[in-house]
Protein backbone atom coordinates (compact mmCIF):
# COMPACT_ATOMS: atom_id res chain seq x y z
CA UNK A 1 0.00 0.00 0.00
CA UNK A 2 1.15 3.87 -0.58
CA UNK A 3 1.78 5.85 2.24
CA UNK A 4 0.04 8.98 2.93
CA UNK A 5 2.75 11.14 1.97
CA UNK A 6 3.31 9.60 -0.91
CA UNK A 7 -0.57 10.07 -1.59
CA UNK A 8 -0.28 13.43 -0.89
CA UNK A 9 2.76 14.68 -3.06
CA UNK A 10 1.10 12.26 -6.29
CA UNK A 11 -2.54 14.33 -5.48
CA UNK A 12 -0.58 18.01 -5.58
CA UNK A 13 1.48 17.12 -8.69
CA UNK A 14 -1.18 16.02 -10.51
CA UNK A 15 -3.26 19.26 -9.21
CA UNK A 16 -0.44 21.43 -9.72
CA UNK A 17 -0.08 20.13 -13.51
CA UNK A 18 -3.50 20.44 -14.34
CA UNK A 19 -4.07 24.04 -13.02
CA UNK A 20 -0.60 24.56 -15.22
CA UNK A 21 -2.44 23.51 -17.98
CA UNK A 22 -5.43 25.48 -17.71
CA UNK A 23 -3.49 28.34 -17.29
CA UNK A 24 -1.29 27.70 -20.13
CA UNK A 25 -4.71 27.19 -22.16
CA UNK A 26 -6.24 30.21 -21.07
CA UNK A 27 -2.96 32.31 -21.91
CA UNK A 28 -2.66 30.79 -25.50
CA UNK A 29 -6.33 31.26 -25.96
CA UNK A 30 -6.19 34.95 -25.25
CA UNK A 31 -2.99 35.56 -26.98
CA UNK A 32 -4.89 33.90 -30.15
CA UNK A 33 -8.22 36.03 -29.64
CA UNK A 34 -6.29 39.11 -29.73
CA UNK A 35 -3.83 37.84 -32.66
CA UNK A 36 -7.54 37.57 -34.71
CA UNK A 37 -8.81 40.84 -33.48
CA UNK A 38 -5.76 43.13 -34.76
CA UNK A 39 -5.45 41.26 -38.08
CA UNK A 40 -7.78 43.27 -39.96
CA UNK A 41 -6.03 46.28 -38.77
CA UNK A 42 -2.50 44.69 -39.71
CA UNK A 43 -3.87 43.68 -43.40
CA UNK A 44 -5.14 47.46 -44.33
CA UNK A 45 -2.18 49.14 -43.63
CA UNK A 46 -0.38 47.08 -46.04
CA UNK A 47 0.41 47.75 -49.20
CA UNK A 48 1.10 45.80 -52.16
CA UNK A 49 4.86 45.13 -52.75
CA UNK A 50 6.30 44.78 -56.06
CA UNK A 51 7.70 41.23 -56.17
CA UNK A 52 11.79 41.03 -55.40
CA UNK A 53 13.68 39.48 -58.48
CA UNK A 54 15.67 36.33 -57.51
CA UNK A 55 18.62 35.74 -58.87
CA UNK A 56 19.75 32.42 -58.58
CA UNK A 57 23.61 33.09 -57.20
CA UNK A 58 24.67 29.30 -57.03
CA UNK A 59 24.65 29.23 -60.56
CA UNK A 60 26.60 32.42 -61.16
CA UNK A 61 29.33 31.22 -58.73
CA UNK A 62 29.76 28.01 -60.38
CA UNK A 63 30.39 29.71 -63.63
CA UNK A 64 32.52 32.57 -62.08
CA UNK A 65 34.43 30.22 -60.79
CA UNK A 66 34.85 27.79 -63.93
CA UNK A 67 36.11 30.54 -65.81
CA UNK A 68 38.77 31.51 -63.07
CA UNK A 69 39.69 27.69 -63.19
CA UNK A 70 40.00 27.93 -66.73
CA UNK A 71 41.93 31.37 -67.00
CA UNK A 72 44.01 30.25 -64.43
CA UNK A 73 45.06 26.72 -65.38
CA UNK A 74 43.91 26.79 -69.13
CA UNK A 75 48.02 27.17 -70.56
CA UNK A 76 48.97 24.01 -68.24
CA UNK A 77 46.30 22.42 -70.16
CA UNK A 78 47.11 22.87 -73.29
CA UNK A 79 51.12 22.28 -72.01
CA UNK A 80 49.80 19.01 -71.21
CA UNK A 81 47.54 18.08 -74.34
CA UNK A 82 50.70 18.88 -76.87
CA UNK A 83 52.88 16.34 -74.89
CA UNK A 84 50.14 13.56 -75.18
CA UNK A 85 49.18 13.79 -71.92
Amino acid sequence: MVSILAQERLLGAALGAIFTGVVVFEQRRSIYSLISQNQPQIEVQKEPREPIPRRNYRSEFAHLWNKAVDRTLGPVIVTLSTRGW
